[in-house]
């Protein structure tokens, strides 16, 4: 599992505590990487996370099944054009506060800022196209169950 733009850290550390291994955050901000190292360690999970202080832009994605991100929305088109090209079939996408302007989603839940979307990745790279299936009232297995 992955977190771009990975701030304190603190999704890193609810998916590790789901069964998500490995969590890795990728954070530019060296203060925030620092604070998310600090909080890994207040939960005794220094050892088990990682997070990393690079340019999501330079991160290759192309083994990971579960990423989140938690974006500006004038970053998302061109998000969008990293995650298809990269993402494995099967990946599943999951964006905090702003959807991603063009992928249909499988799944929205919550409410105003709280609202998530999440997406899965087809064959070719391409996210879910259509109407959300009957599972958009729920997030299940958000992030979903494979690791990466």
């Amino acid at each position: 599992m992955v977190d771009l733009g990975s701030g304190d850290g603190r999704i890193v550390l609810a998916a590790h505590r789901c069964g998500l291994h490995p969590a890795v955050g990728y954070e530019l901000n060296p203060w925030l990487v620092g604070l998310a190292r600090l909080h890994a360690w207040r939960a005794g999970c220094a050892g088990s996370v990682c997070y990393r202080r690079e340019d999501l832009w330079k991160v290759n994605l192309r083994d990971c099944h579960n990423v989140s991100v938690f974006l500006a929305p004038s970053v998302l088109p061109l998000l969008e054009d990293k995650l298809q090209a990269e993402l494995p079939e099967g990946a599943r996408v999951v964006s905090g506060r702003f959807p991603l302007p063009t992928w249909q989603p499988v799944a929205v839940m919550g409410e105003g800022v709280d609202r998530v979307w999440a997406y899965d990745v087809h064959s070719g790279g391409s996210a879910a196209q259509g109407s959300p299936g009957p599972s958009s009232a729920s997030v299940p297995g958000v992030p979903s169950s494979q690791a990466g």
